[in-house]
């Protein structure tokens, strides 16, 4: 979330916003001794504030969750242990420019002005693999480290950046093996969010290879509010959840780009994008239709704080990207400690869910999610 912001109208992972601090400042904090007890089916990690996204390093049991407000950028979380601490910035940050790709880059931000989004991290070699973080605060970027996790802690070393075009905030991030970008932007410079949901091309997917001055837009691409990205195992295609579409679309990767298939509409405001152990794309929102806070108004009468403060029930769902045929793997009615959700990972035998306002990190068995 941004220290600096002074207009709620941009991004907020689910639909990020400029002011996303008001909102993640006003997020349930829990009032009695039993507000991190579980609920329902799902138990918590109470502490992390808007853990807006989460991905797991290859090989280990631990994550690391973006911190979207707070003081803390980026969470490292023990799955087994169902502990959490500080990964960025830690006691002493650790950066060690990688000058050979990421030369233009004017150097690390500033740990105590920088916060986390949208995460993607790719395995390397020899315990270590890549994270990419969207970045905001001091500037708008995409940040690299270096994830060292052949000790019994991993161990996180900053290693560059790649700014974002004319300042503007991304969203979310995807890599490919040759160490290229895709990035989506939901909002254009001066557009405000409530433009989405009248279908007005709002922002596009951008691209970034090593050697290439910036980032790039890939044509083909425009759309309401492009939040969430995956790309296939074989770097031939790529995966938007459009927040303002309400669906999931699938994209060559060219440029320009040709849509190639898509989901049915859905119920909920789609938003991050993460492909399950099974080759499916996980994703996850509040639901539209609420008879207690409301129906979402699909118009330029959406307000996000006002969305943002009832809580919603919600709903995460598997899309086959070939077929687009999709299947719901959890749900949740609404719970007035635990709302704002965005995203769902698979972590071994249980799904883990991250919030871009709250104050904790939702769990629960996979095998309860067939039930």
């Amino acid at each position: 979330m941004l220290r600096s912001l002074s207009v709620l109208a941009s991004l907020i992972g689910l639909l990020w916003s400029c002011g996303l601090a008001s909102v993640a400042v006003a997020a349930d904090v829990p009032d009695d001794g039993n507000a991190c007890e579980e609920f329902g089916e799902y138990s918590y990690i109470c502490g992390p504030i808007s853990a807006e996204d989460l991905v797991l390093i290859p090989g280990t049991n631990w994550i690391v969750a973006s911190g979207f407000g707070g003081t803390v950028s980026l969470y490292l979380v023990d799955a087994e242990q169902k502990t959490w601490g500080s990964f960025y910035p830690a006691d002493e940050p650790r950066a060690r420019q990688d000058m050979s790709i990421y030369g233009a880059c004017p150097g690390s931000p500033d740990p105590n002005n920088f916060a986390g989004h949208g995460l993607n991290i790719r395995p390397g070699s020899d315990g270590h693999s890549t994270l990419y973080v969207v970045g905001h605060g001091e500037r708008e970027a995409i940040e690299v480290f270096d994830v060292d996790a052949t000790g019994d802690v991993p161990v996180l070393t900053w290693t560059g950046c790649v700014m974002t075009p004319d300042g503007m905030q991304a969203n979310s991030v995807a890599s490919l093996d040759d160490g290229s970008l895709l990035v989506t932007i939901p909002l254009y410079t001066g557009i405000n969010i409530s433009e989405a949901f009248v279908q007005k091309q709002t922002g596009a997917v951008y691209a970034w290879s090593p050697g290439d001055a910036g980032f790039t837009k890939i044509e083909g691409t425009e759309m309401p509010y492009a939040n969430g990205i995956e790309v296939s195992a074989d770097g031939h295609e790529f995966y938007i959840a459009s927040s303002g579409l309400l669906q999931v679309l699938a994209f060559s990767n060219s440029n320009p780009a040709r849509l190639l298939r898509s989901s049915k509409t859905l119920s909920f405001i789609p938003d991050n994008l993460h492909m399950s152990n099974d080759g499916r794309l996980i994703t996850g929102g509040l639901e539209i239709a609420d008879p207690v806070c409301g129906d979402v108004p699909m118009s330029l009468e959406f307000d996000l704080e006002k969305f943002a403060s009832c809580p919603r029930p919600f709903t995460i769902l598997a899309v086959d990207p070939q077929s687009m045929q999709d299947s719901v793997i959890a749900s949740s009615p609404a719970h007035k400690h635990f709302s704002n959700i965005t995203m769902a990972l698979e972590v071994g035998t249980e799904l883990w869910i991250g919030t871009f306002a709250g104050d904790r990190i939702a769990y629960r068995s996979l095998e309860k999610s067939n039930d």
